[in-house]
Formats: C-alpha cells, structure tokens, sequence
C-alpha cells in the first residue's frame, strides 16, 4: 500500500507541475486529501465541482500571466519586432527569395517548436521531413508570420496562446493558454497542389 500511496503522490506532483503549480502549500494539500478521503471525521471545506472550478482559474490566470511576462521581456531583446496582432518575431537568416507566399500558397517548411519552458512539443527538424500545408490552414500565428518570409528565411515566431490553440490547448503536449515559440525555415513556395492538412 505504501507503493500506491506514493504512486499516488507522484501523479498529483506531476499534474500541478504539467500545470505550471509549483507553489502549493504541502500541510494544506495533505489536509485536503485527508479531509477528501473522509478521514478523522471531517468533511471537505468545498465540493469537487467548487474545487475544480478554483483550480482551474488559478491554473488559467497562472498560465496566462507567464505568456504575457515571456513575450513582454521577449519584446525587449534586439530584433525582436511585435506586431499589433501580438506576434513576436526575429528572424534567424535572410533567404534569398523576392517572393512571400499569400493565405492560398501552399509552403514546405521546417520548423522546431518548444513551449516557454524550453520543452519540445513537435519538431519536423528532429523528424528530418519537412511540412507542407497551405497557409490558412495552420494556426492564426503562423497564417501571418509565413507571409513576412520570403524562400530562404528562418525566422523565430512567439506566438500568444490568441494567436495559437487558445484556451483548449491542443493533443499531446500544448495545454490550454500556451504560449508557443516556434523557429521556422520556409524552404520552398509549391504549385497549388492538394498537401497535408497542416499544423493546427
């Protein structure tokens, strides 16, 4: 019993930590779950529907303050330029294209993506296949960032969890309210041929 006991602590440490929660009060927390579990007698301070409701808000403002803090300390590092749409970008290396690519265009990229925390969620860089998809069809961030490059460019985007999956996050490693930072190469403008479905 001591195992899942323990067990069960690592999965509450990971979930607040998945969360961006680092600051938990431990004697509180063992309270709670005391109480949850009915024992010594004494009954939870709030329901489960009150509780998820409070956990939620606090992991929604926590998330949502720390994209913010990010993109206004990025804004202030050299070539950083911020767009009225809040898009952040930098560019990485000049091409050697005269063209950029419009909404309709269908592109090649590669790119490398990492949330604030430095954590990797998707990469066609560490794939080694690069992406094809038109350019209204990804995320609003990069509907208007590949549109500032020309073939040849890499250009570093932050991108507003706005601007991104917004408050539902997307599968796998993107929670809600994230904000994204993404380099990416734009390796070639394509004939209006059908390609993948793109990065949404």
């Amino acid at each position: 019993m001591d195992s899942v006991s323990y067990a069960a602590g690592v999965s509450i440490g990971s979930t607040f930590l998945k969360h961006g929660v680092n600051n938990i009060d431990l004697d509180l927390l063992t309270i709670a779950i005391s109480d949850a579990l009915g024992q010594n007698g004494k009954k939870p301070l709030m329901d489960k529907q009150a509780s998820e409701k409070l956990f939620n808000r606090y992991v929604t403002d926590a998330k949502t303050k720390a994209g913010r803090d990010f993109l206004a300390a990025n804004s202030q590092k050299a070539g950083v330029v911020t767009l009225p749409s809040g898009l952040q970008y930098k560019i990485l290396k000049k091409g050697d294209g005269t063209v950029k690519p419009t909404a309709q265009d269908l592109v090649k990229t590669h790119y490398h993506g990492t949330l604030i925390d430095g954590a990797v969620f998707d990469s066609s860089v560490d794939r080694g296949v690069p992406a094809e998809f038109q350019v209204s069809k990804v995320i609003k961030g990069w509907t208007e960032g590949l549109q500032l490059m020309v073939v040849g460019d890499k250009f570093q985007f932050c991108i507003p969890h706005e601007l991104a999956y917004g408050e539902k996050g997307a599968s796998g490693k993107i929670g809600p309210f994230s904000t994204l930072i993404f380099e990416v190469e734009l390796l070639e403008i394509l004939p209006n041929t059908e390609v993948g479905p793109g990065i949404k």
